[in-house]
């Protein structure tokens, strides 16, 4: 629409709405970052690409899913580590995903009135694959996940005749940006293994570790 957004809320009365519409109008080039913190939205809202991206409602193995992997690497992270999860994560300008769960640094985890993390904080990030959002999950977030330097990052399927979870895991190559898989594994059936290529250090679990 034009002019000039700010990082402070307008008044609900002068948001622009189109017709019987509860949402803003968009800006002709999307919402920012800065925008989208200001708009009064539902639980789970994400900006991709400018897009406001709604949640629709998830499988009962998106929960379950997500709290196993949680409560594993809690108990396994170091201690300058935390696990939070559906936190918003800052990738740039116009994009502002909610994985499932991350991985950050403790100093990036600050008061309890925080909102967001920013790329370079964040280690890990998991995706629950959810039948509405198929393609973000597989494709686009991993893409732009990569993009912004996220060192790991896990997509957790539904598979096999117990529609059991399994985790399918990636490293960055940080000369191309992009993720290479380092294998899948089923939670609680297999042993620990290095994240690290070549043996290196294991700076976060292997899914198999987390029971």
């Amino acid at each position: 629409m034009g002019g000039t957004m700010t990082a402070e809320a307008l008044p609900e009365s002068s948001q622009p709405r189109s017709g019987d519409s509860p949402w803003p109008v968009p800006p002709e080039n999307g919402y920012t970052v800065d925008d989208f913190f200001t708009l009064d939205l539902p639980p789970h809202t994400e900006l991709i690409d400018g897009s406001l991206v709604f949640v629709s409602p998830r499988r009962k193995f998106h929960t379950p899913a997500m709290y196993l992997l949680e409560q594993g690497l809690r108990q396994h992270v170091p201690d300058d580590l935390r696990v939070r999860r559906e936190m918003a994560v800052v990738l740039g300008k116009r994009n502002a995903p909610e994985p499932d769960l991350v991985v950050v640094t403790a100093q990036a985890d600050k008061d309890q009135r925080q909102t967001r993390y920013q790329a370079a904080d964040v280690l890990l990030a998991v995706e629950v694959v959810s039948p509405d959002s198929e393609d973000r999950d597989r494709d686009t977030k991993p893409h732009k996940y990569a993009g912004a330097g996220i060192k790991h990052f896990w997509l957790v399927e539904m598979a096999g005749e117990h529609d059991r979870p399994v985790v399918v895991t990636y490293e960055l190559d940080p000369v191309n940006r992009t993720y290479i898989s380092t294998g899948a594994s089923w939670p609680g059936r297999c042993r620990p293994r290095p994240t690290g290529r070549g043996g290196g250090t294991r700076i976060l679990p292997g899914p198999s570790s987390l029971q």
